[in-house]
């Protein structure tokens, strides 16, 4: 009988991982009670139980309440020392799931009217992050995303700052919120700038739109990596592209199942972008909601879509490669993935 590996023990890299959405169930509800915070019912219900909330965010609707779910959340961050112990906790996570690098998310104007202003705000973040990572032994950088939602010069004003930053652990440059709601290209500005200063762009795309969405992200902001980018499986010529320009999708299987993008795990089209050779990182996505972490990504790509752990091993090859670790770091990693694979 084969040998069933521990998908914990396999060294990976974590690229898509929200900074809200990182927090344990528990913190949450300390918090919240600490400061007074009233959580929706669902949310707190969820969070005593141990199960997720039902989510499904295909319409405007499902949108709405996601989003009044994760701003909840949000709002019982107060402190820097409630930035510490967030940034701490998904460190302490991911370490406990094989992670060996993390690329936090975050968008600091949300934090900036609680912590002093938009710089203070990426300061505390980034030196709560520097701090995780010396304490934890995890390699921890920051991706600093825009908000669909809001105007585009706010996403330059951002993207500035995220250069600005990038000797202190800024890599990336991302775009986040409902992807149906303003278009790529009023964000390509944004962009340039980032990808001048250097960080990678890596906008979410192809997840409630379709494959345009993903088209978008290529051509309008040069997209190294896409945050989803699952629908690119509904257009052949769209996965080609990808697969030569070695753009990588961060796949979130069980979000995307619980935003109703797809009814089942076996729906998500994994199998049909690993075969086509998109290069693919596993991601938890928003934990607190969707109640997973980044390993049980891999036991879905596993029990849910046949992968062998030869492949499980490639998945996390490939998290690596598309990571902004330094290649020292890259080497070391990738070494450890081969002695998982032949232990």
């Amino acid at each position: 009988m084969e040998r069933v590996r521990d998908l914990s023990e396999l060294p990976k890299a974590h690229l898509h991982l929200h900074f809200t959405g990182s927090m344990r169930p528990g913190t949450v509800l300390e918090l919240a009670d600490k400061y007074g915070v009233r959580l929706p019912d669902t949310l707190s219900e969820a969070l005593k139980s141990g199960e997720p909330p039902q989510l499904r965010a295909t319409d405007e609707r499902g949108w709405f309440r996601f989003q009044r779910l994760y701003d909840a959340a949000r709002s019982c961050l107060r402190q820097p020392e409630d930035i510490q112990r967030l940034v701490r906790e998904a460190a302490e996570e991911d370490v406990r799931d094989g992670s060996r690098w993390l690329e936090i998310q975050v968008d600091p104007t949300s934090y900036a009217p609680r912590l002093g202003g938009l710089i203070p705000a990426l300061e505390i973040i980034l030196d709560a992050v520097e701090r995780a990572a010396r304490e934890t032994g995890l390699g921890m950088r920051v991706l600093v995303a825009a908000n669909r939602m809001k105007h585009p010069l706010d996403a330059r004003t951002l993207a500035r700052l995220a250069v600005r930053y990038a000797d202190r652990g800024v890599v990336g440059f991302g775009l986040s919120n409902d992807e149906r709601r303003g278009m790529a290209r009023d964000f390509d500005r944004a962009f340039t700038i980032a990808r001048e200063g250097g960080l990678l762009s890596a906008p979410h795309g192809g997840e409630l739109a379709g494959p345009v969405s993903v088209r978008d992200c290529l051509d309008d902001l040069g997209a190294h990596r896409i945050g989803h980018g699952v629908r690119a499986a509904e257009d052949p010529r769209l996965l080609k592209r990808l697969a030569d320009r070695g753009v990588t999708c961060e796949v979130c299987p069980a979000s995307n199942v619980a935003l109703g993008v797809y009814e089942k795990p076996e729906d998500v089209p994994l199998r049909r972008l690993f075969e086509a050779g998109v290069p693919l990182a596993l991601g938890a996505d928003d934990p607190l909601l969707f109640g997973s972490r980044l390993a049980a990504q891999y036991e879905i790509a596993r029990h849910h879509h046949g992968f062998s752990d030869a492949e499980l091993a490639e998945l996390a090859r490939q998290s690596v490669r598309a990571s902004a670790a330094p290649e020292a770091v890259k080497a070391e990693l990738l070494a450890g993935i081969d002695a998982w694979l032949t232990d």
